[in-house]
């Protein structure tokens, strides 16, 4: 399957590489947008390319690959000697790793319930949480990070289930949610919002966001640009708050969207939003 980089028109338009000027693209993936990127920068400037997974990157001139999360985006820009014109982010997953990963990111197919980006850093897992978190606890995380109006009756259902037998696989989550969430759900399958929240939650997606946002303002250059991509409403408030409280010039009144034709060629893009602000 050909991957398709969403929103790339708008990331050249709003990023505005200029010849030998440096770029971060800190969520590679398989360097869809880099690659524009790399056209636009040329002779001599170069693309810092961050990504937990870079087994499908193709190495090619002024491309820097270094395999980490942008969570460390400071540390690795200073490594690297590295002082950005503009930085992206697109902070969708990859399609590599829901489809490949074999930890339980999707609800189509039956895996362990492990949802770690990176597993060698991070002991929490979904497992952990459906088995051992308090009813409470649980309908709090897919409250607050997935917008479930169903969570009191999903984390009930969890806590009355994993009572007869632990919950260890997706498709046993699956199959609580069912039970209890109406037929009519919406226009998304009922799980959506579970594993959104569960994911979100074991990774403290949130607040690595928040924290790199701040590294971001302060290792790009003068009038250096930030792109962010979005995909839900938690992350988009997040990039919108912290853009209108920094000492940057937002770029975007509005967040901008993937077109029809867009969507219709790229599902992924559907729920896409681009926010971009200058550093002055």
């Amino acid at each position: 399957m050909t991957h398709i980089p969403v929103l790339l028109e708008e990331v050249i338009e709003y990023l505005d590489p200029k010849p030998n000027k440096n770029y971060i693209d800190a969520t590679l993936g398989q360097a869809g947008h880099a690659k524009e990127i790399l056209k636009k920068n040329g002779p001599n400037g170069k693309v810092l390319g961050i990504d937990l997974d870079i087994s499908k990157v193709e190495k090619q001139d002024r491309l820097i690959i270094v395999n980490d999360s942008y969570i460390n985006l400071k540390r690795i820009a200073g490594e690297n000697n590295f002082q950005p014109d503009g930085i992206l982010f697109d902070l969708g997953m990859s399609s590599s790793q829901v489809d490949s990963s074999g930890r339980g990111f999707t609800f189509l197919k039956d895996e362990p319930l492990d949802m770690r980006f990176n597993p060698e850093t991070n002991d929490l897992t979904a497992e952990s949480i459906v088995n051992q978190y308090s009813q409470k606890e649980i309908e709090t995380i897919l409250t607050e990070y997935g917008e479930e109006k169903y969570a009191k009756k999903i984390s009930k259902a969890i806590v009355k289930q994993r009572e007869i037998r632990p919950i260890k696989t997706t498709f046993q989550l699956v199959k609580i949610i069912e039970k209890v969430v109406p037929k009519k759900y919406s226009k998304i399958h009922c799980a959506t919002r579970t594993f959104q929240a569960l994911r979100i939650a074991v990774n403290d997606e949130l607040n690595n966001i928040r924290k790199v946002l701040k590294s971001s303002s302060e290792i790009l250059a003068p009038n250096g640009r930030i792109v962010v991509i979005s995909f839900h409403s938690l992350e988009d408030k997040i990039i919108k708050e912290f853009f209108k409280k920094s000492d940057l010039e937002i770029l975007t009144k509005k967040p901008i969207t993937p077109s029809q034709e867009e969507v219709k060629s790229n599902r992924r893009s559907r729920s896409a939003k681009l926010r971009a602000a200058i550093k002055k």
